[in-house]
């Protein structure tokens, strides 16, 4: 039996981040593959210092962490980065609750900001996972959404309702590729955008990034 794809996402992205160095550009504005391995860390290590991307109060809790963090060793973070913090490990489904969007988002961060990128052909049984966590996840992810918006899968023609509301926006796509659009990134291919054309408007010119 496999790994579950939060931690082979997790795998991977450290790997690609050996690869590439502390110095490669990423998709999240201001952040190379460094600030990315350590917002990673502090996120799983230090969940109190990392309230600040969430609360802008506490922003200053969270630049001090980051600080703190950058002065170590890229090649030390990464392997740290790559085994799963205690709880994690002692919890295999928190890992996979937490962090399976985040793997997976990151990863395509460092991807997706090389030369060259294209688009990864998940395993079936991924995009499955992907859709599944969508559909549990909609009600958090669709509070920043400005319309009505249902997400179509265009594999099967399954939808998922993010927004409730009447006129919704249709956006239909690869699995990935809708959660990389609902996590704000600007780096994505195949999606269509159906609706009135002003609530088309307003959720692709949407600041969507978590």
């Amino acid at each position: 039996m496999s790994a579950p794809l939060a931690r082979r996402e997790r795998d991977d992205l450290c790997d690609l981040a050996l690869t590439l160095g502390p110095d490669a550009p990423t998709l999240c504005e201001g952040w190379d593959a460094h600030d990315l391995v350590t917002h990673l860390l502090v996120r799983e290590r230090a969940p109190v210092s990392s309230l600040g991307n969430v609360v802008p109060a506490l922003s200053g809790l969270t630049d001090r962490a980051m600080a703190r963090g950058r002065e170590r060793s890229f090649g030390v973070q990464v392997e740290q980065l790559r085994r799963p913090s205690a709880p994690l490990r002692l919890v295999p489904v928190l890992d996979r609750l937490m962090n399976t969007f985040e793997m997976v988002v990151h990863h395509e961060d460092l991807r997706r900001a090389q030369p060259g990128w294209e688009p990864r052909a998940l395993p079936a049984a991924d995009v499955e996972v992907l859709w599944a966590q969508l559909g549990k996840g909609a009600a958090l992810l669709g509070r920043r959404l400005p319309v009505p918006t249902v997400v179509r899968r265009t594999d099967t023609g399954a939808t998922t309702t993010m927004r409730k509301g009447p006129d919704p926006v249709v956006v239909s796509g690869p699995v990935l590729e809708l959660v990389l659009f609902l996590f704000g990134r600007d780096q994505v291919r195949d999606l269509t955008f159906d609706g009135p054309p002003a609530a088309v408007e307003r959720l692709r010119g949407a600041d969507l990034g978590v």
